[in-house]
């Protein structure tokens, strides 16, 4: 009797502290824990996680808000009736030779190139606008998936003439709609695209790890254990798993902007979207550009080399491309600001010292104080040029120089 009494005892009391222990692991796990871990959505080489930049709001909302109107963010998007600049109600077609139009058209299910043959009007090719390439400042062109494989569509649109236009370095007249997009071009237009590594197709891709523009990761690399930990550390002030511009080198912070705008210069046998920022690319110091380099300099594919070249950057010790340029802000055309650079330096106390302008006062005030119009002019590219028309000669591109000099 007595035995059994004792039993009941300790059953009651193991009972009691169990509950007790499941009860204090559930209340310190909803106070320590109040969130659901965040799953990458795509896995860099390294083998870090990619959060997605929507997930920088929840801390960075200012900034974020800001990023997503860059020209580097919206360089490439989903093609909707909101990132396609070109109409499909008037000029919506592209003579592309005496025997076939293009026309543009809008579908319930999206949007369309279709080829015509101006004989008998019989459609000879229709490809769906999938991907836009472009922030629209200069222009766009459009991507097609078919199946797994990507390729380039054969007309852009051209915002200073607001048309349709060849794309970018078609042959002219020519039909040849499919072109492959391969990795690296397509890694100077988004953050992450994950190669199929399939035989004999270097355009094939995993469509579900394919990271839009250039956004928050592509600069701070890939942060999903930054946002994993500070989601279950709130009270965490310094940011961990995440990288700092201010703790780079001057050569690091050049080069993760070079990757992009360097041209033929960067070093080309690294595996695509395998280069991090901070990384230093192989066999890519800081040339010594000189006079002598700058016709092999083109404006649209080596501003870095170009600036390189300047006398400014030359001067200076800490120069680098966010000496100017913001990434967080929108600032096409911004030319007040950036005359404000200009003038921090050569009118202050910056490294560039007290340097008049040599230019009449008269004709300065004609030119409202423009430094950036005067010593950056805009430059025909000599490897970025368009057919506007079938007929028409080869039309390059403008691009404002990175050579900062002065001009005649």
């Amino acid at each position: 009797m007595k035995f059994r009494k004792r039993f009941r005892y300790l059953f009651l009391i193991l009972m009691a502290v169990g509950a007790l222990f499941l009860a204090r692991k559930y209340f310190n796990s909803m106070y320590e824990s109040p969130y659901i871990s965040v799953e990458p959505i795509a896995m860099h080489g390294s083998g870090k996680g990619f959060a997605g930049s929507n997930r920088c709001i929840g801390c960075h909302k200012d900034l974020y808000q800001s990023h997503i109107k860059t020209p580097h963010f919206l360089t490439s998007r989903e093609a909707d009736s909101v990132s396609i600049e070109g109409s499909f109600i008037q000029n919506n077609s592209y003579l592309l030779n005496d025997e076939i139009i293009f026309i543009m058209r809008s579908e319930e299910d999206g949007f369309y190139q279709e080829a015509f043959s101006r004989l008998d009007n019989a459609l000879i090719d229709s490809k769906k606008m999938d991907i836009v390439i472009g922030s629209g400042t200069k222009g766009q062109s459009y991507l097609n998936w078919e199946g797994d494989d990507l390729y380039q569509l054969q007309v852009s649109y051209f915002k200073p003439s607001k048309s349709w236009v060849n794309s970018p370095n078609y042959p002219n007249g020519i039909f040849a709609p499919n072109r492959p997009i391969r990795q690296r071009c397509l890694e100077c237009h988004v953050t992450f695209a994950k190669s199929r590594n399939t035989f004999n197709k270097p355009h094939s891709y995993d469509r579900s790890q394919l990271i839009y523009g250039i956004d928050c990761e592509r600069c701070h690399g890939p942060g999903n254990e930054h946002v994993n930990h500070h989601l279950s550390n709130p009270n965490e002030t310094e940011a961990l798993y995440i990288l700092s511009y201010s703790d780079l080198s001057q050569k690091q912070r050049l080069q993760s902007c070079a990757l992009c705008h360097s041209g033929t210069q960067r070093h080309r046998e690294e595996i695509p979207f395998s280069f991090m920022t901070g990384d230093t690319l192989m066999d890519f110091p800081n040339p010594e550009y000189d006079s002598s380099s700058l016709e092999s300099l083109d404006v649209h594919g080596n501003q870095y080399g170009l600036l390189l070249a300047s006398a400014c950057f030359k001067g200076s010790k800490s120069m680098d491309c966010v000496s100017c340029h913001d990434p967080h802000k929108n600032q096409r055309g911004d030319l007040k600001m950036f005359n404000a650079k200009c003038i921090a330096c050569h009118q202050g106390t910056g490294p560039g010292g007290e340097i008049p302008c040599s230019i009449e006062m008269d004709l300065r005030k004609s030119k409202d104080n423009n430094c950036v119009e005067c010593h950056m002019p805009l430059t025909p590219s000599k490897s970025m040029s368009i057919y506007d028309s079938k007929d028409s000669l080869l039309v390059p591109v403008e691009i404002r120089t990175h050579l900062i000099g002065i001009y005649e």
